[in-house]
């Protein structure tokens, strides 16, 4: 039977890792909240929470409401199942060999995820092997970009995102104040710097810079301050749809730790 796998977190990088270790032939979960603000739906699996399925490189997300649909999905072998369902519940309904987690908290600190596999996970900064995972692995841009870590922990937040077209952090819009969400525009969408893209309660959200939407948070979701609702890439071949580089590179690193 092939290995179990829960991947919690289906923003980019947590449908890339879900995406690659489906292609290599386990049996994968994705899941995430309800109504999730992530922001680049056009390079993960989000939109399968609100429309029921959606498709990333050639592999489908289906949105599922209850365990046996899932088992559903997993005999079939047609798509990854995924679900808005509580953390504790899943593991409560099933055994996994493995337990992914890609919630790329930043700055929160990790949960504790090492008695719910036999082998535990962790993306980005805050984890540490023997401490709060089994295993770790590097989302930090650089030489080490998915790296494999088993006796030390990853790096700590720091820095900006990377440059796109020149522009760095000025590319996003974070919410600055919590409400409802409200946006006719699409991902991928061609937009121009003060184009209003979208509303908070009575605040207008404007396009940073001219370029093509890369992230846009789902339309009628409720977010919190400091949320990032919006990701504008100024480049004549903006990366908006498809696994991103990032992303990519970190699901490589699971599926290495994997022998997968």
């Amino acid at each position: 039977m092939s290995v179990a796998i829960l991947v919690l977190g289906a923003g980019d990088v947590g449908s890339a890792v879900a995406h690659q270790v489906y292609r290599a032939g386990a049996r994968v979960l994705l899941c995430d909240v309800e109504r999730p603000t992530h922001a680049r739906r056009g390079m993960s699996f989000i939109d399968a929470l609100f429309d029921g399925e959606a498709p990333l490189e050639g592999v489908v997300a289906r949105h599922v409401l209850t365990a046996p649909a899932v088992t559903e999905v997993w005999t079939a072998g047609d798509a990854i199942p995924i679900v808005a369902l509580p953390e504790d519940d899943v593991l409560r309904s099933f055994r996994f060999d493995v337990v992914v987690d890609a919630t790329m908290r930043r700055g929160a600190a990790p949960i504790e995820k090492a008695p719910s596999a036999p082998m535990t996970i962790g993306l980005g900064p805050g984890f540490t092997p023997g401490v709060n995972c089994h295993v770790a692995i590097e989302t930090q841009w650089g030489d080490t970009l998915g790296a494999v870590l088993r006796d030390r922990s990853t790096a700590p937040l720091a820095g900006g995102p990377p440059l796109l077209g020149g522009v760095g952090r000025e590319r996003f819009v974070f919410a600055p104040g919590a409400g409802r969400w409200r946006t006719r525009a699409a991902i991928g969408q061609r937009v121009r710097s003060g184009d209003v893209i979208g509303r908070i309660a009575d605040v207008s959200i404007h396009a940073p810079v001219s370029g093509s939407l890369r992230g846009l948070t789902r339309d009628d979701v409720v977010v919190a301050a400091g949320d990032n609702v919006l990701e504008v890439d100024p480049r004549q071949a903006p990366e908006v749809f498809g696994l991103g580089t990032r992303p990519r590179a970190v699901a490589r690193g699971v599926c290495a730790a994997l022998g997968l």
